[in-house]
């Protein structure tokens, strides 16, 4: 799983990752390369498109180009969006800092003249407001040296939602200067804002005011500049990974603290939602419910959408809890300090390698070097592929074990010689069982396992269906040795130590070919997982060689009293061990339902 870029820090994860049946993940950095580049200005003169020529920007608006020099809207939206911001481009060696939307608004503003490092030349900050979830916005105050007049000698800079910083503005920057913001032109500002999120695009809406002191309120009497638009674009195996995961009977779902209907244009690049239909539900909408209250209408609401917009750390808990009484698995990405709850509550928390904080990290179970859910699909397979190569470890180990013990119970409470000694028994199992069974868990899998519904939470490893295998499989392994044994006593009449080697050799090859009764029962009978382990046959030449071995070498074969029972005696062994993989074979293939 390391190889695939995935990090376990809890071994038992692994079984869960095989039994996951919806996955909560994270949109910005996780379904897109979370790298944001800002691509359009919505002012009240004009949209104004950013064009990005390798590190050369132009702004247009129509047929005409934009000097942020002389376009007082585009000046101030860039002023604001260089001034409100905690992130640092970096000089040099030095790598940029902070959250990829404000590292984006600190470039394009560096690009047009508006550096931040400039800026605060003239604009000090003086104090800051962080980003609340609460008010979905970030204030910054800053000292205007260029004003003389002391009632407006503070800057305050606004970013935010857009729902939120329109909430609270009083005017809006027009072209003729600042005009009140009322409720028709509210609404246009609103309708742009929902179409430009309907692209895909990300939203930040930027404010400013301008006070005679520093400790003003600072969401009050706003005037409205502009929003800005950023893109973040998807990953190119998104797609694949998400129709993997439904293939295999995964629902994903995003978590998400975009607006809805960025999130719903993402899904649908992405490829959520099932039979064409996408549901979207607001993180609003969620604020009041909680897991064990939530009528029966609405927890059929959140259970059925594919996409949460606007969703608070909290809200994550308390969606993780709520599928999991409803009895899903569940694993959740997160990488925030605020996500360490959730990845703790679900099934499987998964942690972002690049971008997620050490309490995240600590938090989950999984650890994306990458952040991509498509490493989460992988993971997925790869968890899957484990436990059902434990199960065919289990069964092929038991299948002959059993058959160890029937036959010489069996013989013995027949009257019959003893088939087998200690010492030859010891040394199948040091031999024929350890090998091949050791193979089976360097299997990569069925090709067709994550075209299967995941399996059931209470799902044993061994389940009624390989229990009967075992049964099946140990049978014909007993009957085949007690009858080659007979054979070798009544037909070919060798004395009772060349007949003893005879059910020796007999049970031994049985046992390398039992290997091939633990497929999955729909795969091919030639071509199949374990046909294509070359693990698998080099365990068997390997066994082979060494059960060679003893009949080569006299000093060996009379430590295990296996004298040369002759031609006859060695293809009466051979031919009767391939019994039981016939009888397997036929049983995978016409066996009952609860095996299939």
């Amino acid at each position: 799983m390391a190889e695939h870029n995935a990090v376990i820090s809890n071994l038992s994860s692994v079984e869960t990752l095989g039994a996951t049946t919806v996955i909560l993940t994270d949109k910005t950095g996780t379904l897109t390369e979370n790298r944001m580049a800002v691509v359009r200005y919505l002012t009240s003169g004009a949209d104004v498109n950013v064009d990005w020529h390798d590190e050369r920007v132009q702004f247009e608006a129509g047929a005409g180009k934009r000097d942020p020099q002389t376009d007082p809207h585009l000046s101030t939206v860039l002023r604001i969006g260089a001034l409100c911001n905690s992130a640092s481009l970096g000089q040099g060696t030095q790598k940029q800092l902070g959250d990829p939307m404000e590292v984006a608004l600190l470039r394009v503003a560096r690009h047009a003249g508006r550096s931040h490092d400039t800026l605060v030349e003239t604009y000090k900050e003086v104090r800051e407001y962080a980003f609340e979830q609460k008010t979905k916005m970030m204030a910054t105050v800053h000292q205007d040296s260029d004003r003389d007049d002391e009632d407006n000698g503070f800057f305050y800079a606004i970013k935010g939602a857009p729902e939120a910083v329109l909430g609270v503005c009083k005017n809006v920057l027009g072209n003729d200067g600042e005009q009140a913001l009322d409720g028709t032109t509210r609404a246009q500002w609103q309708e742009r804002s929902r179409a430009a999120a309907s692209e895909g695009l990300r939203l930040l809406a930027l404010a400013y005011k301008r006070a005679g002191r520093e400790d003003a309120a600072p969401y009050e009497n706003l005037t409205l500049a502009g929003i800005v638009c950023l893109r973040d674009p998807l990953r190119a195996d998104v797609g694949e990974a998400i129709a993997a995961a439904q293939a295999a009977g995964v629902r994903v779902v995003m978590l998400t603290g975009d607006h809805a209907d960025t999130a719903a244009a993402i899904a649908r690049e992405a490829g959520l939602g099932r039979e064409s239909k996408l549901t979207v539900m607001e993180g609003s909408d969620l604020d009041e419910f909680e897991t064990e209250e939530t009528d029966a209408s609405l927890r059929h609401r959140i259970l059925s959408a594919d996409v949460f917009a606007r969703v608070a750390p909290e809200t994550k808990l308390k969606l993780t809890a709520l599928y999991q009484q409803n009895g899903h698995i569940v694993a959740m990405t997160g990488d925030g300090v605020n996500d360490a709850p959730a990845l703790k509550q679900a099934d499987i928390g998964i942690a972002m390698g690049q971008r997620g904080t050490e309490v995240a990290h600590e938090a989950a179970d999984m650890v994306l070097k990458d952040d991509s859910v498509g490493t989460i699909i992988a993971a997925m397979r790869q968890g899957r592929v484990i436990f059902d190569n434990i199960r065919k470890f289990v069964v092929y180990l038991m299948s002959c074990n059993v058959s160890e013990v029937l036959i010489v119970g069996l013989a013995v409470g027949a009257g019959l010689p003893m088939p087998l000694l200690p010492l030859q028994i010891l040394f199948l199992n040091l031999v024929t069982d350890v090998f091949p069974a050791f193979a089976l868990g360097f299997g990569s899998g069925d090709e067709h396992i994550m075209r299967q519904p995941p399996r059931k939470p209470t799902e044993q490893i061994l389940d009624r269906g390989r229990w009967l295998l075992i049964g099946v499989l140990g049978g014909a392994i007993t009957m085949t040795v007690l009858t080659a044994f007979w054979l070798a006593l009544h037909w070919l009449m060798l004395p009772i130590e060349m007949a003893v080697t005879v059910a020796f050799l007999t049970l031994a090859l049985a046992q390398l070919w039992n290997v091939f009764n633990v497929r999955v029962p729909g795969g091919g009978l030639l071509v199949n997982e374990v046909t294509r382990n070359v693990w698998v046959w080099g365990a068997i030449g390997l066994c082979i060689g060494m059960i060679a071995m003893v009949f080569w070498l006299p000093a060996l074969s009379d430590i295990l009293k296996l004298p040369n029972p002759g031609l006859l005696g060695f293809l009466l062994a051979f031919g009767s061990s391939i019994g039981p993989l016939a009888i397997g074979q036929m049983f995978l293939r016409f066996g009952p339902k609860c095996w299939l």
